[in-house]
């Protein structure tokens, strides 16, 4: 049986609301990003 997808967000509204530029407007957003920067992880594919 296949797994339904009923809550289908459009790519749009996704990258709007927790894509990079989302995440750089609030203060805890750009906390959590360095967060993952210290860690080692790579945020966004322009940076590569």
């Amino acid at each position: 049986m296949g797994m339904a997808y009923n809550k289908r967000l459009s790519k749009v509204k996704r990258k709007r609301q927790s894509g990079f530029r989302a995440r750089m407007k609030t203060r805890a957003g750009r906390k959590m990003m360095n967060n993952k920067r210290r860690v080692g992880r790579s945020l966004n594919v322009a940076d590569k």
